[in-house]
């Protein structure tokens, strides 16, 4: 008796179906950044994040292929994720818009490694490339986090397509 399991025929999901389905599910807002070749910062808006590991404390960001930036974080050691607050809508909308310098005039500074975090940031976490993959129309960056920075406060969030806030039920 075989143990395989028969391959079904299964209908196709469009992008706008996936990606909807997908909007149901609640993020946290990051600002992925690295630096280019010549030292410059680049940054961009990333709700697709996660840890991965803790031994090594290992975490997961992915950047689709037409990003305009992906080149700069494919070529990069390190880079950085700065994890937005509550109210930082304006600064998501800054990073995830192309055709400007997404820095000027954004407090940020220089971690341990040179990466760019912004400091406003709820958190910031600095990592060096652990691993590099390609998965469909992303590429997948696994960081090894070498520092951290955390302060008090709520997290900005995203679902279904719109920023939304963090409220508590009242219990602990």
């Amino acid at each position: 008796m075989s143990s395989e399991v028969p391959r079904a025929r299964l209908a196709s999901v469009s992008p706008a179906e996936f990606r909807h389905a997908c909007g149901r599910f609640a993020t946290g807002v990051t600002i992925a950044s690295a630096l280019d070749d010549r030292g410059i910062a680049h940054g961009l808006t990333v709700s697709s994040f996660t840890s991965v590991s803790l031994e090594p404390p290992l975490i997961l960001i992915c950047l689709g292929h037409e990003a305009t930036m992906i080149d700069v974080f494919r070529r990069a050691f390190h880079f950085g994720i700065s994890i937005l607050r509550e109210g930082d809508h304006a600064l998501s909308q800054r990073f995830a818009t192309p055709g400007q310098d997404r820095f000027e005039g954004v407090a940020w500074r220089r971690g341990q490694t040179g990466v760019p975090l912004i400091d406003c940031a709820l958190a910031a976490l600095e990592c060096k490339v652990h691993q590099r993959f390609t998965a469909g129309d992303h590429d997948l960056l696994v960081g090894c986090v070498v520092s951290t920075r955390v302060e008090d406060g709520a997290p900005l969030i995203h679902y279904a397509g719109r920023y939304r806030r963090l409220v508590s039920d009242g219990g602990g």
